[in-house]
């Protein structure tokens, strides 16, 4: 990759964001209708490429089970309110009630509440009564308290889910979780991130995880950006965690790790480019957020709104646009692409001429920057 100049004593790589590129049609094109955007991670097959991000303004467990019933996979967030609190119903109206200026500072009073194992077990088995695919989040630094709480309720899928995470992180106060061990211990494969660069996405690889999760910071709620001042540009970050896919599959014999792009996606377009650039899956906030059956009434959050020390992210209001069911698969009554995510996805794909997602991953791509 091309390096730029900076100054006399900086240089740095030209990155991509979705805004960036666009798809090139190709010779061929083929009917909506033979398209088919399944995919499988583990033992684990899924309709749609989509996972429902753990953010209490997205996942509920009953929008957890509304989305695996359409064919996606929500991811309940175990260190959010469905877990502190045994009926948070009075806490969502509270935060969907604040003023800008009370948000963040009332959202860390809230969320001091301490997560209660005994919740983490019964909203897991609340999923797993509907019959759907069991997905729970932690972050890094939760994952060791309560990992042995989540696999012994059930889940199928462990998520382990932060701004960045790392195969390597150290720290001269405390014992890192060594993510290598810990999954090789684990019985669930685990999707773990974000990662943002070849070279951190392929020793997140080399753990053991079943697939990585692609972002750092990109998210319609975050401020990571302004807070940290650390960025990355999502198409450029995808096709580098593809290249790094494609070159542990090399070195492991043949290991397939799945790559999940996770910030960034705002419309069907970014979903569509998301996977263009060798996503496999794609994991949605705010988009999603907008539900009628979203938890988050309009409002929409991250973890970081309401660190203790450093928040990274506001509550932002998104609104109500349509049922889950609209959002996902349609129809659409708008023409911003942001409903019927999935009928946008296989009229791109029908159009460009590929039949399923793994094809679709060789579509040609242009650099041709909105603002340029």
């Amino acid at each position: 990759m091309s390096e730029m100049e900076i100054g006399r004593g900086k240089r740095g790589t030209r990155a991509w964001a979705f805004d960036d590129i666009a798809i090139v049609p190709s010779r061929r094109t083929r009917d909506p209708r033979d398209v088919s955007t399944s995919w499988n991670i583990d033992a684990y097959s899924f309709n749609l490429p989509v996972l429902a991000a753990p953010m209490d303004s997205v996942v509920s467990p009953e929008t957890a089970i509304a989305i695996g019933k359409l064919g996606g996979l929500g991811v309940l967030d175990l260190e959010g309110l469905w877990t502190r609190y045994e009926d948070p119903t009075q806490q969502f109206n509270e935060i969907a009630k604040l003023s800008p200026e009370q948000a963040t500072a009332r959202m860390q009073q809230i969320y001091s509440e301490p997560i209660k194992p005994e919740l983490i077990r019964d909203r897991l088995a609340q999923i797993r009564a509907a019959g759907v695919t069991v997905a729970g989040a932690l972050s890094p630094q939760r994952t060791a308290e309560f990992h042995k709480t989540v696999v012994a309720a059930g889940v199928d899928l462990f998520v382990i889910r932060g701004t960045t995470v790392s195969a390597e992180h150290v720290s001269k106060t405390q014992e890192p979780l060594n993510l290598k061990e810990f999954i090789y211990e684990l019985d669930v494969p685990v999707i773990v991130g974000g990662a943002a660069t070849y070279t951190a996405a392929l020793h997140l690889m080399r753990t053991g995880a079943a697939g990585v999760l692609v972002g750092f910071g990109g998210g319609a709620a975050s401020t990571t950006r302004k807070v940290l001042g650390i960025h990355a540009p999502m198409a450029t970050a995808v096709a580098d965690v593809a290249g790094a896919r494609r070159d542990y599959m090399d070195e492991s014999g043949g290991r397939y790790v799945h790559v999940i792009a996770d910030g960034g996606l705002g419309t069907s377009g970014d979903v569509v480019k998301a996977i263009a650039c060798g996503a496999d899956a794609v994991m949605l906030g705010s988009v999603l957020a907008r539900a009628q059956e979203a938890p988050g009434q309009g409002w929409h959050w991250g973890q970081e709104a309401f660190n203790a020390e450093l928040p990274r992210g506001n509550r932002v209001h998104v609104g109500t646009g349509g049922s889950l069911e609209q959002i996902l698969n349609g129809p659409s009554n708008d023409a911003e692409g942001t409903s019927n995510l999935i009928g946008a996805l296989k009229r791109s794909m029908a159009t460009t001429g590929y039949s399923d997602l793994k094809e679709f991953q060789r579509v040609d791509v242009v650099v041709a920057p909105y603002n340029s």
